[in-house]
């Protein structure tokens, strides 16, 4: 990839860090954008946004690419109504003022990269998703929400930009996310199914996630939904087996429904739920996968530092 200067919002976050990285070492300049800038160094500069007082428009014409990510965490405590109300406004209004921000500049970026997930397919166990597929009717708190949040980015498109949402699923790293939290059961030797099992886990290596941000960036063809899932979907009964023989653990108490609900409340839909999603676009366009196995990619999780 040529130079080039990209912007991040959502920056600080698992996967803008992992992101940020690859491109620094790549060579890139990186703009992050946030409510609390820190000291500019040779290669990363830090830009106010979301604040009465940001003008960042004024310190990003002649950026090449945008890379949407900003918005409260779906993990963070239970899902009251609160906490719904603030994961879905801080998309709304960061998406709002970053199509505001592209309208503005008078050299538009080539390309406009907005992160969407895997839960805009609702909880679906008989159909696979693809990208060039009518999305369900949104039946469930994480799909209104994604909905929501590809639809108010839309004006970037009219604009002309290049817009791509990339539909995240479940990241695999050690660095955060749910990976952790799923392996500590067999880590402590009472790792087993969640829920019935039979529920799809549309799954991404951390590696994967950011070499298909930075495929789509350099595509041109690529535009609209992509999914940024392995081409393996796996359901959660032989998640859990993968776990185990990759940890040398058994796979052998289960968590069940009820007991899921209990402690987790509507978020327990993000484990008990899912859709089968695959990575078509991404495929059709050329991108090879370096860990297209879930075996393969927790094998690499765990040998990695």
């Amino acid at each position: 990839m040529d130079y080039m200067k990209i912007a991040i919002t959502g920056g600080t976050g698992m996967i803008g860090q992992a992101l940020t990285k690859r491109l620094l070492e790549q060579g890139h300049h990186i703009y992050i954008l946030t409510r609390h800038p820190k000291a500019n160094d040779a290669h990363v500069t830090y830009i106010k946004w979301m604040t009465e007082d940001a003008k960042p428009e004024q310190h990003l014409e002649g950026v090449d690419a945008f890379i949407h990510l900003a918005g409260a965490s779906i993990n963070d405590g239970r899902w009251t109504d609160e906490r719904k109300r603030v994961i879905l406004d801080s998309r709304v209004s960061t998406t709002k003022e970053l199509v505001r921000i592209v309208e503005a500049l008078d050299q538009k970026p080539n390309v406009v990269l907005s992160a969407s997930a895997v839960g805009i397919y609702g909880q679906d166990r008989h159909q696979t998703f693809s990208e060039d597929q009518p999305l369900p009717p949104t039946a469930d708190f994480l799909s209104h929400v994604c909905v929501a949040w590809e639809d108010l980015a839309r004006p970037i498109a009219d604009a002309g930009v290049r817009l791509v949402h990339p539909r995240i699923g479940v990241v695999l790293t050690k660095a955060g996310g749910a990976y952790p939290l799923m392996r500590l059961p067999y880590v402590l030797f009472g790792g087993g199914t969640m829920g019935d099992g039979k529920q799809w886990v549309s799954w991404v290596h951390i590696d994967d996630l950011v070499d298909l941000f930075i495929f789509a960036i350099e595509t041109p063809t690529v535009e609209g939904p992509l999914n940024i899932t392995a081409p393996h979907p796996e359901t959660m009964r032989r998640f859990g087996q993968t776990i185990g023989k990759v940890l040398h653990r058994p796979h052998w108490l289960p968590a069940p429904r009820f007991a899921l609900e209990l402690a987790l409340g509507e978020k327990s839909t993000i484990v008990l739920e899912g859709a089968r999603v695959v990575p078509k676009k991404a495929l059709e366009n050329g991108y090879k996968f370096r860990y297209a196995e879930l075996k393969d990619a927790l094998r690499a999780i765990e040998h990695s530092n």
